[in-house]
């Protein structure tokens, strides 16, 4: 699956969440295309060492060219499987950390404390279960155990007021926003602020 805005903002992240996100995703896909295009050098030289090879086959000691050839074959497959095991672990911990933001924000927890929380928590123990984590109620209590002081709490004072008030048909925000006098603009916006947010 391609890492892109639409899925990031499918997932609820803010446009400086989404950027940093695609900020560090660049990077390492820069840092692995450079990887890449080390392997690519040295796999174009693998022709002229089996032409090598083959010409030790001729009568030359080829059996020490053929062990310096496979210690050469061994070194690059090794780095290629270790490139491979570090890519799809920083997918995986990117993964881990957008669900996680997910459950923050669902905790209440506001955004400006999101990126100090991730790099505080270790995320090996964490599971995924397609792009949710798996244990998401365990993962919801620790939240709230550790973070919980973080949480925004919102007070009301009286009753809460009904949404849109009775008796009056909700307006949209462009109605709002064509309204000339400021002050019964700013009204009309306070009434409806769940259409500015």
């Amino acid at each position: 699956m391609a890492l892109t805005r639409k899925l990031l903002k499918g997932m609820g992240l803010t446009e400086e969440q989404i950027d940093s996100v695609i900020d560090a995703h660049t990077e390492t896909v820069d840092a692995l295309k450079t990887q890449i295009n080390n392997y690519k050098a040295d796999a174009e030289k693998l022709p002229s060492v089996q032409k090598e090879l083959d010409g030790y086959k001729n009568g030359t000691d080829w059996k020490a060219e053929h062990d310096k050839v496979k210690q050469d074959y061994d070194k690059v497959k090794q780095e290629f499987d270790n490139f491979k095991t570090e890519v799809a672990g920083k997918e995986s911990l990117a993964a881990k950390q957008a669900a996680f933001r997910k459950l923050l924000a669902v905790e209440n927890i506001p955004d400006k404390f999101h990126d100090r929380i991730v790099k505080m928590t270790d995320f090996d123990a964490v599971e995924m279960d397609g792009d949710a984590i798996r244990d998401e109620a365990k993962v919801r209590e620790n939240i709230k155990t550790e973070w919980g002081e973080y949480a925004a709490t919102v007070e009301t004072k009286g009753d809460k007021p009904e949404t849109p008030p009775s008796g009056k048909a909700q307006m949209t925000k462009a109605e709002i926003l064509a309204i000339k006098d400021t002050a019964e603009r700013q009204k009309a916006i306070a009434d409806n602020l769940n259409l500015f947010r």
